[in-house]
């Protein structure tokens, strides 16, 4: 900091004790964004700049040895605090930051690159030369988003797709190597509804906190998170000091995407399960605890077996592994976590012959049409998406006739669902029930339903 004021023409004060205040105390400090702050008090205590025009600020960057503003994590994060604050401030970022702080929309936000621009923005009398005022980019869609059309065949997996988009559901599609798990995971953001204000400015927040940061460009489109299967139980749901946003809360508003799900760690996949409940996580450390949001879209793959070819007879490929080893492999995934999974779906292997004779299927525009009525009506009707219903809007939006609730009460008691599977079993009725415009759930509902709740293939 004193290299950076001597550097910028400014006299770093002299044999003075400097005393600088980082208040609260109890709260851990990190980063080097409070450079600009601690370097405009220095020059504040020394009568070189307004102190009234310092009081309407609130100041954050960090400083090259020659004064040069660096971006700041954060920064979008940072411009929703003084939004809910309340009070009538400016922030004065880096360059680099400001535009993804605009985003906030009712905050004034301006951007330096140096050091020297902040002061003179900050000079008394006529001598100050106010800083340029930063606007959020505008939303850019997609360039080329993967299409559904691309898909073939697979007329089962992609209808479960539809379903999983519409009620913003979990799905686990197994099936042998190469029948389309990841073609299919791939296209569904782009069947999901445009997002809304909230949605938008949390995601991004999100991403803001990251290493990599966020992407004004990407604004307003939904993240799709794919982390490796070597990834830990704190990659996935966060954690280090002071606590960081995991893989789960990364993909906040989106899809988070688990490829080869049982080769994940088994203490990563038991993380899971609050927050596909609870829709967000608490993570508790000795120095301190943090709460994020964790609405994440869950869609895992996986294969049936571990040479992946059970039931793929129409590729040439036959199973090589022994009963034993088929349940082993199956079983590395928990009844609990299962159970939390509203849609499981086989993804067969096609035939060659089908593969290259068929047409293309529907694209993807078509299908998110029928999603966004869908899900145009969950909002209207009970303000969340079905798969968000808790147990008491389940009695009032889910109720069912008698011939309906008999069957249903048959096959639970048939397929040994428990209390959780039965909810979640009805919440996806009730988004198919949507997709066919319906006001109340009918026994083809719940009968398509429940082919997307079938146990693993020998499980």
């Amino acid at each position: 900091m004193r290299a950076a004021l001597v550097n910028s023409g400014f006299a770093f004060p002299h044999n003075k004790r400097i005393t600088v205040n980082l208040a609260p105390a109890d709260l851990p400090k990190e980063s080097g964004r409070f450079d600009l702050p601690i370097a405009l008090g220095i020059l504040a205590a020394e009568g070189q700049l307004d102190a009234a025009r310092l009081a309407q600020c609130e100041f954050a960057g960090e400083l090259s040895l020659a004064g040069e503003l660096r971006p700041v994590r954060g920064a979008l994060a940072l411009a929703l605090a003084v939004q809910r604050s309340g009070l009538d401030r400016t922030l004065v970022l880096p360059q680099a930051s400001a535009a993804e702080a605009a985003l906030a929309g009712r905050v004034r936000v301006c951007g330096a690159s140096h050091l020297l621009a902040v002061v003179r923005a900050l000079l008394p009398g006529e001598a100050a030369e106010a800083l340029a005022t930063v606007t959020a980019p505008p939303a850019q869609s997609a360039a080329n988003p993967p299409d559904l059309r691309d898909v073939r065949g697979q007329a089962a997996a992609k209808r479960a797709l539809e379903v999983a988009a519409a009620g913003g559901h979990s799905l686990l599609m197994v099936g042998p190597p190469g029948s389309g798990k990841s073609m299919l995971a791939q296209r569904l953001p782009g069947l999901l509804p445009p997002m809304t204000d909230d949605e938008a400015l949390a995601a991004a927040a999100l991403a803001g906190l990251s290493p990599g940061g966020f992407d004004p460009a990407l604004w307003r489109q939904r993240p799709i998170r794919s982390p490796h299967h070597s990834a830990s139980a704190v990659a996935l749901v966060g954690g280090g000091s002071p606590p960081r946003p995991g893989e789960i809360s990364l993909a906040h508003g989106g899809v988070l995407f688990l490829d080869e799900l049982p080769e994940f760690p088994r203490a990563a996949l038991e993380a899971l399960r609050e927050p596909l409940e609870t829709r967000q996580i608490t993570i508790a450390r000795a120095a301190r605890s943090a709460l994020f949001p964790a609405g994440f879209q869950l869609v895992a793959a996986m294969n049936p077996c571990p040479c992946g070819w059970l039931g793929a007879q129409v590729s040439g490929r036959s199973c090589r592994c022994t009963p034993e080893q088929i349940a082993r492999y199956q079983g590395r995934l928990s009844g609990p976590l299962l159970d939390r999974i509203d849609l499981q779906v086989e993804v067969a292997a096609v035939a060659p012959d089908d593969l290259l004779g068929q047409p293309q299927g529907e694209a993807s525009a078509d299908v998110a049409a029928r999603v966004a009525t869908a899900r145009a009506r969950q909002i209207e009707r009970q303000g969340v998406a079905n798969a968000a219903l808790t147990a008491g809007q389940i009695d009032a939006v889910c109720a069912l006739d008698e011939a309906a609730n008999r069957f249903l009460q048959q096959a639970a008691q048939r397929l040994g669902w428990s209390g959780r599977g039965l909810h979640r079993g009805l919440k996806v009725a009730r988004t198919i029930a949507d997709l066919a415009g319906a006001n109340r759930i009918a026994v083809a509902h719940l009968a398509e339903a429940m082919q997307y709740r079938r146990a693993l293939p020998g499980a």
